[in-house]
């Protein structure tokens, strides 16, 4: 079956005023379907190549025909990489704070504090440090131990066998209208709309996986 573009699970306003509704509904209807349609065609050329889950196809992109196989990288690891995204947002009252129970201790574990672990994250989003385009991520190891990751242009955690907690969009496209080239502030602003609930939960998955 082909992949779909998910519904928000919120209003594309509600993430004001840390992300703009205007970029919302840009980088949701725009940029993110027109990913799931490029996806989908570069698939109709191999349908068996299709593991049956976007996760799946990822971790074993390598067997993806050499013919399709960029089309599939880009794009479906734009798609997965979206649908995280949207997923570990939320408005207030839901976004902000900070990580709990196993999360925050994992946090704790790898860098010491959840300021120390914020700093770095950030870091690491910097224009310096990321040159381009592409992603910051925690991402958990087997056995429950986290790490920042960052990945170039749609690449995908689950390509390196990691699995995604949380995840920022360093894309222009997803703070440009509103931060123009100040991408540290966006970072920075980010924190206020962290869905933590929802990254302990899936943290607990990937620690149970």
């Amino acid at each position: 079956m082909a992949y779909e573009l998910p519904d928000l699970p919120y209003a594309y306003d509600a993430l004001e005023p840390h992300i703009d509704e205007q970029t919302m509904r840009l980088h949701h209807d725009k940029h993110h379907n027109t990913y799931v349609q490029n996806l989908n065609s570069a698939l109709e050329q191999h349908p068996d190549a299709d593991k049956g889950s976007i996760e799946e196809l990822l971790a074993d992109i390598d067997s993806v025909p050499e013919e399709i196989r960029r089309a599939v990288r880009n794009n479906g690891g734009q798609h997965s990489n979206h649908m995280i995204f949207w997923e570990i947002m939320g408005p207030e009252g839901q976004g902000g704070g900070e990580p709990h129970e196993g999360l925050a201790e994992a946090i704790d574990s790898a860098f010491g504090s959840f300021g120390e672990f914020k700093s770095q994250f950030e870091a690491a989003c910097a224009p310096g440090a990321l040159f381009g385009s592409g992603w910051c991520w925690l991402v958990a190891n087997p056995g429950g131990s986290v790490e920042l990751l960052q990945t170039a242009n749609g690449d995908s955690p689950y390509m390196e066998g990691k699995l995604p907690i949380i995840g920022l969009d360093c894309w222009e496209h997803a703070y440009y209208l509103k931060y123009q080239n100040r991408r540290p502030e966006y970072v920075s602003n980010w924190w206020n709309v962290v869905n933590w609930e929802e990254a302990g939960r899936r943290y607990d998955a990937a620690r149970s996986s």
